[in-house]
């Protein structure tokens, strides 16, 4: 296992289109463990918390024979701004990013599959793969679990399940959740209805970056909000079937808008797309919009010349961390307004000549 890694612009989910890809973005599975007779992160004494660390690394350095080069990133080791760019990938949360006590994550090469340790639990094992792989996504994080379980003593009842520190996740451990767009659903202002009746089958809606975060660029998170008394398979059977149907709903609500407003939404996300390919200033909350917009007008088979892979590598790499990191100085907020306008214009200028080219 090594402990330094470059940083690799965009992750493999960014990169890649999965199944469902046009409306769901990606899907993450993600295993809450905590080890026997430790006291959880928020309790444990510094020594308490380096030994789950060393006790993790240590059995970590099995897992490179099977999924490949292991990174391990300690937070202490990182900057803030590093951190962010992390965060903003998916890859930790933005509570390890604030924690530097024995903290750290290790990543594999492609950034599929990561490792939180001293979070909120002791670990957190997560699989984020493109498009609607759940089940994929979930065999992947089992098979790291189970490795890891055969080297470390898990807490664990018979009763209850894997104990975590937050109640809603003892049991499986389990936290299921995709990244939808739905921006048709919004233009047909039928977003609300579709929203409250997932809440009303226990799932949860949150913004990109979880809770607490705020839902931009027509982006939407839903997860699994009970993990006991349900088996791993049982929890992502109800969230698949939800899911199939949100996108089918999206799905209704595009066809919708090519039939009754054509005129009106090719304009919108044309108009849009040249903002992004002009604009010498933007922000990020308006590329997010711009993004999302363009990002419709692709699947809709509106705007040609760009994949919209290319839309989902710009919502991540245009964030203010990525940005900086990018450039490889910290940036004030015009100067980030403004190569945030010239990154985005290069990658759409590139990417289309690509598909020329092709």
């Amino acid at each position: 296992m090594s402990k330094e890694k470059k940083q690799e612009p965009a992750s493999e989910w960014m990169r890649i289109s999965g199944p469902d890809g046009d409306i769901v973005l990606s899907s993450r599975i993600r295993l809450a463990r905590n080890l026997l007779d430790i006291p959880f992160p928020y309790l444990a004494s510094d020594s308490q918390t380096e030994t789950v660390l060393q006790q993790v690394k240590e059995a970590c350095e099995a897992l490179d024979e099977v999924f490949g080069p292991m990174t391990f990133l300690r937070m202490k080791d990182l900057s803030l701004l590093e951190r962010q760019v992390l965060v903003e990938k998916h890859l930790i949360s933005p509570a390890l990013a604030k924690e530097q006590r024995n903290s750290a994550v290790i990543l594999r090469k492609d950034e599929a599959l990561s490792i939180m340790i001293n979070e909120e639990d002791h670990l957190r094992i997560q699989c984020l793969l493109p498009g609607l792989q759940l089940d994929r996504a979930l065999r992947l994080a089992e098979q790291c679990d189970d490795l890891l379980e055969e080297k470390l003593d898990y807490a664990f009842d018979e009763q209850w399940g894997y104990l975590t520190v937050c109640p809603t996740n003892v049991g499986t451990g389990l936290r299921a959740s995709v990244m939808v767009h739905l921006p048709a659903l919004v233009l047909t202002k039928q977003i609300n209805r579709i929203l409250s009746a997932i809440a009303q089958v226990g799932l949860a809606v949150r913004g990109i970056y979880g809770e607490g975060s705020e839902i931009t660029g027509n982006l939407v998170q839903i997860s699994n909000q009970v993990t006991l008394g349900q088996t791993n398979e049982e929890i992502i059977r109800n969230l698949f079937g939800v899911t199939r149907q949100i996108v089918e709903q999206e799905s209704q609500a595009r066809q919708i808008l090519l039939n009754e407003s054509r005129d009106q939404i090719a304009d919108r996300v044309n108009r849009s797309f040249g903002i992004l390919s002009y604009a010498q200033l933007i922000s990020s909350q308006e590329a997010m919009q711009l993004l999302s917009d363009v990002h419709l007008g692709i699947d809709l088979g509106l705007i040609d010349g760009v994949k919209n892979v290319v839309l989902k590598e710009l919502m991540v790499l245009q964030r203010p961390a990525n940005l900086q990191m990018l450039y490889g100085q910290v940036l004030d907020s015009v100067d980030r307004d403004r190569q945030r306008a010239r990154l985005i214009r290069r990658y759409l200028q590139e990417r289309a000549t690509e598909t020329e080219e092709g």
